[in-house]
């Protein structure tokens, strides 16, 4: 099993491309379901998530072809994917396939609205939480869908043998169960409309595709979707948005080993909640015509508290990261995790390299430290395992990261990227 070693105490220098982002990527791949026609996306990161969905849709009959990665300038252009679902051949999901990834799990919601059944078994990924599909089943019934659970699996059906439009109200606010009910209502008859839908860009990225594939859709990028269904999709060219969620974090090792970096490709208003906490910390953030320059220079870190909320407030996924940062700021800082019950399990082994967090329910207080010492560690999630290296970096000595398959779900050549900017860190395989 793969383990990163990560010698701590260089500043970062240089340039980081940042990747397409794979929670636009998978739900885009997703949509090919939708059309008999060529879908064609570019800027699609190469990591371990994506190529896991490409099998699960080779299983239910998507042709796809993969360009390569470009070199030189635009090199943080990634691969280019052509995906072809002609004929429908399967209409069920493995629980051995979607158990691994739980974005699978969305494929539900297009077979219906295409094929008029599906069998898709419950959802696995990463142990942060039940994150119940409630949700999804609920939004899918409002559009005439017969659901039941059996053995694991959600078996639905569609009255009369397909999908009809209508109003679907969130409890709460569900990015997944967006997704979801969005795919499915691009070929429900009539409109359909998502009341307290999610905002964040990763949607709007998949929603702006649907549109190009002849899907009308009003509301875009606020929290109520109209969406006029289509008797049958086209295919279209679209590239993937950048990764908010990697641009934020390479901001956060640049803020807690200093130095000064360009993230290429990255867009600040995708961030902008996050941009502004590192900013409060002391972070120099500007954009640049090819991004964002992050600068941190002889000053210090200084405390800031945050809650994790719905976007636009400050991502979930970019908790465990500030996290890290915040166990050397120059006074003590509060973080409150409002959207995932579990999502602290990074706690225990940022303490093994010396940081200081009391845990109360979901609020974590975080003393910052003078030091961190390297130390074994294990990752236990995908942003946890991020907010270790993040640690490391800032470490005295030798951190080895254990459990690193994690890393390679969601962080597109991470080694290589923070190598390129002076970071001592290597990959030890076996």
């Amino acid at each position: 099993m793969d383990r990163i070693k990560i010698i701590g105490g260089q500043k970062l220098n240089g340039t980081i491309p940042i990747s397409g982002a794979k929670n636009a990527a998978l739900p885009l791949m997703i949509a090919s379901l939708l059309t008999p026609d060529r879908l064609t996306l570019k800027n699609v990161p190469n990591l371990a998530d994506v190529n896991l969905l490409a099998r699960i849709l080779r299983n239910h009959g998507v042709d796809l072809a993969v360009d390569g990665k470009r070199t030189g300038p635009a090199q943080h252009i990634g691969e280019t994917f052509h995906l072809s679902a002609r004929d429908i051949v399967d209409t069920v999901a493995p629980y051995e396939m979607v158990s691994r990834m739980r974005a699978s799990f969305w494929v539900l919601g297009p077979l219906l609205a295409r094929c008029g059944q599906a069998k898709v078994s419950l959802p696995g990924g990463c142990a942060i939480g039940t994150r119940p599909v409630d949700l999804h089943l609920t939004g899918l019934k409002e559009l005439g869908a017969e659901i039941e659970i059996e053995n694991g699996y959600v078996i639905a059906k569609a009255k009369g043998g397909s999908l009809r439009g209508g109003r679907v109200t969130f409890p709460k606010v569900s990015v997944g169960a967006t997704h979801n009910v969005l795919l499915a209502a691009a070929l429900a008859r009539g409109e359909t409309v998502i009341e307290n839908a999610a905002r964040e860009p990763e949607i709007g990225d998949v929603a702006e595709c649907l549109v190009k594939m002849g899907v009308k859709i009003d509301g875009i990028g606020t929290s109520t979707l109209t969406i006029q269904g289509a008797n049958q999709l086209e295919g279209a060219v679209h590239s993937v948005l950048a990764d908010r969620i990697e641009t934020g974090t390479f901001a956060m090792a640049v803020a807690a080993t200093g130095g000064d970096v360009t993230l290429e490709g990255a867009r600040p208003e995708l961030l902008k909640t996050a941009l502004d906490s590192l900013a409060e910390a002391g972070v120099e953030i500007t954009p640049t015509n090819s991004g964002i320059r992050v600068v941190r220079n002889g000053h210090g870190i200084d405390p800031v508290s945050v809650e994790t909320q719905p976007f636009p407030g400050f991502p979930t996924d970019l908790q465990a990261q500030f996290m890290a940062l915040m166990t050397r700021a120059k006074g003590t800082s509060v973080i409150r995790e409002t959207i995932f019950e579990n999502r602290f399990m990074h706690v225990q082994e940022l303490a093994r390299l010396g940081a200081d967090i009391q845990l109360h329910g979901d609020i974590a207080t975080i003393k910052g430290v003078k030091g961190l010492t390297g130390a074994p560690v294990m990752a236990t999630d995908l942003r946890a395992s991020v907010s270790l290296v993040i640690a490391a970096l800032m470490a005295e000595g030798e951190t080895m990261i254990n459990r690193v398959y994690h890393l390679d779900r969601g962080f597109e050549q991470l080694e290589q990227k923070l190598s390129r900017c002076g970071a001592q860190i290597e990959r030890i395989t076996g």
